[in-house]
């Protein structure tokens, strides 16, 4: 027998405030909102979230704490993996519906809910990536999705709101923000274009800090455990570079590419922490790594990331993937150093015991020390070799 609970994914924002209201009056369901914290939330924001949902009339809010277990389990790879979608995209809102999926699932399993709600829309991947997940974990659920089903555009969301009692201010709901530890993506009229550049009011972080800055980031075993000389726990770590970085305004982009479904989607975002990470530990395993692990890595990262983003977290080669690229981590440790400037940033240098440059073997344009001309000269030739038999085979034949 099924019951009238309902388990409501809630950030707070337009589409899932306008879930609680239709879920309440056209569903006559018991609401139960839950916000997943993955790190994007301050205690303050988390207060602020849980009182609006009381205002909209839920039945009762809970926050779930994910924020250590979604760095553990998705970011620590996406660092590993150096991963970029379309070498451009942190992957930041991909990631964290895989993680908040799992946590309002084993949320809804525990309360004993016969429904479960998202806010997605029927043009987008979060749709595929909760329910996918909810039908994995929890198949006996309903899922519940106004928003897709009723094809609502945002004009007719804050229409519904008002007339249940509840009024929002459509300038600052022309944007959609999802805000999380790896990042901040940004919709809005804008990105459904193909031409038109997010203006810059629509991101939330705007720029501050004019004069440049040099900051240092310790990395151990390829995770990053400091800032400026002090030790810090990998989410902490993040936290702290996104507060300095975030002030320069770097880490904007707009990122293009294929959704799950087959269209081409288009969405704004911020990511200043992911980005100079990112980049941070891609510099340090140039100088740590062999070639081979480099090369071989690339190609494991981005298959990652686009599993990640196709919603695959539970297909069994993900952890396959996932031991190869913790094992590359062993020697990637030792500091970056990074300059920031509005919008920008420029990457120094790097300390480290495992740097490959540091060998007594020689000096690249410099100086040999471990072979001799004589060496490199019998070397060549024998490279030549399958190269000047294909030459001499197919010229032959010509």
């Amino acid at each position: 027998m099924k019951n009238n609970k309902v388990v409501l994914a809630f950030s707070g924002g337009l589409d899932t405030s306008y879930c609680v209201k239709y879920l309440t009056h056209e569903k006559n369901l018991e609401v139960h909102s839950a916000i997943v914290n993955t790190g994007g939330f301050s205690a303050e924001e988390l207060q602020e979230i849980e009182e609006k949902a009381y205002v909209l009339g839920v039945k009762q809010h809970t926050t779930l704490e994910q924020t250590n277990a979604y760095y553990n389990n998705i970011i620590k790879y996406l660092i590993f993996g150096n991963v970029l979608k379309n070498n451009t995209y942190p992957l930041s809102v991909s990631a964290e519906r895989i993680y908040q999926a799992i946590a309002l699932a084993e949320y809804a399993k525990k309360t004993g809910a016969s429904y479960i709600a998202h806010g997605s829309t029927g043009a987008g991947n979060d749709q595929i990536r909760f329910d996918l997940i909810f039908q994995l974990i929890v198949p006996e659920i309903e899922i519940i999705t106004p928003i897709r089903d009723l094809q609502l555009s945002r004009k007719d969301e804050i229409d519904y709101l008002a007339k249940h009692g509840y009024e929002i201010d459509w300038k600052k709901a022309q944007y959609s923000i999802n805000k999380g530890l790896w990042g901040t993506s940004v919709g809005g009229a804008e990105t459904l274009t193909s031409h038109q550049p997010l203006p810059e009011e629509a991101y939330p972080s705007p720029l501050q800090e004019k004069e440049s800055k040099t900051i240092s980031i310790e990395f151990k075993n390829g995770e990053p455990v400091g800032l400026n000389g002090k030790e810090l726990t990998p989410v902490a770590c993040i936290q702290q570079i996104e507060a300095i970085a975030s002030k320069y305004a770097i880490g904007r982009d707009i990122h293009v590419g294929d959704t799950i479904i087959g269209i081409k989607g288009r969405v704004g975002f911020e990511a200043a922490a992911s980005t100079l990470i990112i980049k941070a530990h891609h510099h340090l395993e140039k100088h740590t790594l062999s070639k081979w692990q480099q090369h071989w890595k690339e190609q494991l990262g981005n298959w990652y990331g686009m599993f990640i983003h196709e919603s695959q977290y539970f297909e069994p080669v993900m952890r396959n993937i996932e031991t190869f690229l913790e094992e590359t981590q062993q020697n990637v440790s030792g500091t970056v150093f990074i300059e920031l400037h509005p919008y920008r940033f420029v990457i120094q240098g790097i300390e480290s015991k495992h740097d490959l440059m540091t060998s007594d073997f020689g000096e690249y344009g410099e100086m040999n020390k471990n072979w001799s001309g004589d060496d490199v000269k019998g070397f060549t030739k024998i490279l030549a070799n399958s190269m000047q038999i294909y030459n001499h085979v197919n010229k032959k034949n010509d």
